[in-house]
């Protein structure tokens, strides 16, 4: 059975954000805006249904979704595009897999103790942030 993620994260750290969105086309500009956001994480998780809360200071965005059901993700908030995707279990971890113009587009959240760790990829890059469970 898969842990339950529901809970309020408050952001402790990342890897690799500028080059990850470097990968997505996104502006220098903004690029160096959005690596000096710490975001919050806001999940609520009943059964197969989710709600994913990104909160930051500039803007929010908000993933609701049932697990394992393919959607069309509006990404426009991030970078303009919409993405076919599919949120699914491996193990102990939330797979996100976004089908879209950019290749190997996705995520993973797993918890370790009271930290929710996100590993996002786009194209080759990689980037890691790191959430305290603050309730």
């Amino acid at each position: 059975m898969p842990p339950n993620l529901t809970g309020y994260y408050r952001f402790v750290s990342q890897e690799n954000m500028d080059n990850y969105l470097r990968a997505l086309d996104i502006n220098v500009v903004l690029r160096k805006v959005v690596c000096l956001l710490k975001p919050d994480k806001e999940i609520i998780h009943t059964g197969d249904h989710m709600v994913i809360r990104t909160i930051t200071s500039l803007r929010n965005y908000v993933m609701d979704f049932d697990v394992g059901v393919q959607f069309e993700e509006d990404l426009g908030p991030v970078d303009g595009r919409k993405c076919q995707t599919t949120v699914f279990w491996e193990g102990d971890q939330l797979v996100c897999e976004q089908l879209g113009e950019k290749r190997n587009r996705g995520w993973r959240h797993w918890l370790e103790g009271d930290q929710l760790h996100l590993r996002m990829t786009a194209e080759d890059e990689v980037c890691i942030q790191v959430f305290q469970k603050v309730k």
